[in-house]
């Protein structure tokens, strides 16, 4: 089965480029283009895409607020922000808003389509080097005092070691081999940590496990 994917950037040549690059691989199927974010959040619902390439600088509504209100009505796609800026407002603001990777545009096409697979396969997109440029800001729209004491507690030792392997950059493949356990048993694992520790996603979980030192780092 083929990863559906649609293309959203107010840029015609940009939306077409990617294209060009998708329709390359039997894999991936691109199901639909926006100029917008209001666009985006309709032609989400409409065609069911697995992965959206989001811009995030838009008219009407940019890439950030579309990526939060699909987040808000449970869209199952996943975001990932492509964007010519490498500031860390804008990496903060689409990780805040439930995006799942962050990439400048000048990405190689063979890196655009590994992250597009990652994505899709549920891992996220964010580097350890990011994740601590993030934490001074990020970690503290936590609700991280909840979290340190009973929450944590709650896992069991299997669980706390690969929320410290998830944090460390890891995907669930490698998770995988480096614990000799199979991805399945991995993806249950994370399903258990998110849910004990009530957290949306495994960005915010990677963000908790910096700031709650578990990876040996604050």
């Amino acid at each position: 089965m083929s990863t559906r994917v649609l293309i959203c950037d107010d840029q015609a040549l940009v939306r077409s480029g990617f294209r060009a690059i998708l329709e390359t691989r039997p894999d991936l199927e691109v199901v639909g283009e926006a100029e917008n974010g209001v666009e985006a959040v309709a032609l989400a619902e409409r065609r069911s895409p697995d992965v959206i390439l989001m811009d995030i600088r838009m008219p009407i509504v940019d890439g950030v607020e579309a990526t939060r209100q699909l987040v808000t009505k449970g869209s199952p796609a996943r975001v990932l922000i492509l964007t010519t800026f490498d500031l860390d407002e804008y990496v903060h603001a689409a990780i805040r808003a439930g995006a799942s990777g962050f990439l400048l545009k000048d990405v190689k096409p063979a890196d655009l389509v590994h992250a597009i697979n990652v994505v899709a396969a549920g891992d996220a997109l964010l580097a350890p080097t990011v994740t601590r440029r993030l934490l001074e800001r990020f970690a503290t729209t936590l609700p991280v005092g909840d979290h340190t004491g009973q929450a944590l507690a709650e896992l069991t030792t299997r669980e706390t070691e690969v929320l410290r392997l998830l944090a460390a950059g890891l995907s669930n493949a490698e998770i995988a081999a480096k614990l000799v356990l199979s991805e399945a048993t991995v993806k249950t694992h994370i399903s258990s940590i998110l849910r004990k520790l009530k957290l949306r996603d495994r960005v915010q979980a990677v963000i908790l496990a910096y700031e709650t030192g578990l990876t040996g780092r604050r």
